[in-house]
């Protein structure tokens, strides 16, 4: 079962983003129910975890406290595997969902959580039928879409990506971490590349 720990963690989750002003954003909460069933789900870590220590939070700073508070009460994943990615990548690479399919607490409508990224990573183009959210927690991140040329994003942007659209990111000498929603498609989808 969830704890109140978790909970607590969504709760932070949810604010962070209710104070957001962005009509992408909006549009995404607009009668989201956050009243959501938790889930069971056992601990576990991956090694990307470690390069929560040494994140310089931007904006967002309270939701990365909370975030490194609990990291290692979270079911954290991997969508890859070595036959997809090289071990750099794999290292430094990973995401824990709070609520959606397979999240902390259950949604059909929505998926969100959190994406980290140690440095030194480029997650190449790929696009998936899921619209989908992107909200920085962290400086100096690399961000492309539709294969454009790469753009510094910091804490406090909104970067939105519609269904279909081809995007990547890439980290430099710091870690990434960022909040991310999904829906308006299968919430579980492996992207395609």
């Amino acid at each position: 079962m969830a704890t109140m720990e978790h909970r607590a963690l969504l709760g932070t989750f949810r604010d962070h983003l209710v104070a957001v002003d962005s009509p992408d954003v909006q549009r995404f909460l607009a009668g989201f129910d956050w009243n959501l069933q938790p889930r069971e789900l056992v601990v576990e870590s991956i090694p990307a975890v470690q390069h929560l220590q040494s994140v310089k939070p931007g904006l967002g700073d309270d939701l990365v406290k909370a975030l490194l508070r609990h990291a290692n009460d979270l079911h954290w994943g991997r969508t890859y595997t070595s036959a997809d990615f090289s071990d750099h990548f794999l290292q430094n690479y990973g995401w824990v969902e709070l609520f959606g399919s397979r999240g902390h607490f259950v949604s059909g409508e929505m998926a969100g959580g959190f994406l980290l990224l140690g440095p030194g990573v480029d997650y190449p183009d790929h696009h998936h039928i899921a619209e989908e959210i992107y909200l920085p927690l962290t400086d100096g991140s690399l961000w492309s879409r539709d294969r454009g040329r790469f753009i510094a994003r910091n804490a406090g942007d909104v970067i939105h990506h519609p269904s279909g659209v081809s995007h990547a990111m890439k980290t430099t000498d710091r870690a990434l971490v960022a909040l991310y929603l999904w829906r308006g498609g299968p919430l579980s989808e492996k992207p395609k590349f």
